[in-house]
């Protein structure tokens, strides 16, 4: 009789080939979901009003506030960051009032769109997609605003379409220069924990993140965290609201409760999320980032390839934008890089749809996760027949293989290890 598995038909040698191994998920979010956060959610779901969860509610709330680096409430939702997006806008603002946002990339770009859909006047400053906002620039507006008119500025922190982050201490102290009242909104959907972002010490009146990106959790939370004056400027607006309230989520909140079922597996693995982020300690967690997106720079300039971020103060630790030469298609070369080493790459967002691949490097990464992305990349370069110069991979090594400075131990904990 014959064998079974002999008479199967083997599949392709690239098909074989394309899933040996893990998949290298080195977009810029959602991000690789560690094994412990895995099994955290690995739970069943429980009484939501029991005393069981209010513990659950308890921790993950003030968890959650350590990370935004504030004593004020954080707000969890269940929904993506978009979410959260809608929820700053419509605790804060009234249908007509004007606010200042600047044309950093693509998600600045559909935050914009979202507040038009709610009414509100935006002063967009246009922009390159290639740096982040100037502060300078929120300062001279905020100085020409002599009525006052302006309600809110709205920065996203760290553009994930580009690559460049916004220096938000220096616009905080670009607005206190000119004591102007408007709110400070900031998307931290994709730098909170993994960039520095220090809500209370910053000023900042609404941060809002999400749950897939330096939380390494799957999508589906979004968070507001809220400073006083975005409480008492939350009591007087007009935007109608219900499932986005913060009052009625601050009311359940008290006890760890919600005011709706909340998305319990979740908060499980928010639960471990944050306590391996505060194991690591937030310092060493952002050195970390600091240290792999340097590493993946050198290694693009070795190559004789572009950064998209033409600013180095705000070169972004979560991820590289990079720029395909003329005549090559970066979404071609990603394909390539995806069927021969099973590696998914960002994609360039629509102005630069085409133009730029994206180099992941945040949350559960470290130098070996790193050098094994940016040889996939290298290889991917050569099979594309892409010029470039060999050796970006050793180059990022050596720079990986010096003491790292500051606060991180040579020897420091990585999360998911």
């Amino acid at each position: 009789m014959q064998n079974s598995r002999q008479s199967r038909p083997e599949p392709a040698d690239r098909e074989v080939f394309m899933h040996q191994g893990r998949h290298f998920l080195q977009i810029p979010g959602p991000s690789p979901v560690p094994e412990r956060v895995l099994r955290a959610m690995d739970m069943p779901v429980i009484d939501h009003r029991s005393a069981e969860f209010g513990e659950l509610g308890r921790t993950v709330l003030e968890g959650s506030q350590k990370i935004f680096q504030t004593a004020g409430p954080v707000v969890i939702f269940p929904s993506s960051g978009t979410g959260a997006w809608e929820a700053a806008i419509v605790n804060t603002l009234s249908p007509g009032d004007r606010v200042l946002m600047v044309e950093t990339g693509h998600f600045a770009t559909l935050w914009r769109q979202m507040a038009g859909r709610f009414g509100i006047e935006v002063d967009f400053v246009p922009g390159d997609w290639r740096r982040g906002a100037d502060p300078a620039v929120i300062e001279a507006k905020l100085t020409e605003d002599k009525a006052r008119a302006i309600k809110a500025v709205m920065v996203v922190h760290n553009e994930t379409s580009t690559g460049a982050t916004s220096r938000i201490a220096e616009i905080r102290a670009a607005i206190d220069r000119t004591d102007h009242p408007a709110l400070l909104m900031v998307d931290t959907i994709s730098s909170l924990g993994s960039v520095d972002y220090r809500h209370d010490e910053w000023k900042v009146d609404v941060s809002v993140s999400c749950s897939q990106k330096g939380f390494m959790l799957p999508p589906g939370l979004g968070f507001n965290a809220i400073s006083e004056k975005a409480r008492v400027a939350a009591k007087t607006n007009k935007m109608p609201r219900s499932y986005f309230d913060w009052e009625e989520m601050l009311k359940p909140n008290a006890k760890g409760f919600f005011p709706y079922t909340p998305a319990t597996n979740l908060l499980y693995g928010l639960r471990e999320a944050i306590a391996m982020l505060l194991e690591e300690g937030l310092d060493n967690v952002f050195a970390r980032h600091q240290r792999l997106a340097a590493a993946t720079r050198a290694a693009v300039n070795h190559w004789g390839l572009e950064v998209l971020c033409q600013e180095p103060s705000e070169f972004s630790p979560v991820l590289t934008a990079v720029l395909m030469p003329p005549g090559h298609d970066a979404d071609q070369f990603r394909q390539i890089v995806l069927e021969n080493y099973n590696m998914s790459l960002g994609s360039g967002l629509s102005k630069v749809a085409g133009k730029v691949f994206r180099i992941g490097h945040l949350g559960e990464c470290n130098a070996l996760t790193l050098l094994g992305a940016l040889t996939g990349v290298e290889m991917g370069l050569s099979v594309a027949g892409v010029p470039h110069r060999p050796g970006g991979v050793d180059v990022a090594m050596k720079l990986l293989e010096q003491r790292p400075q500051g606060n991180a131990s040579p020897h420091l904990k990585v999360v998911g290890t």
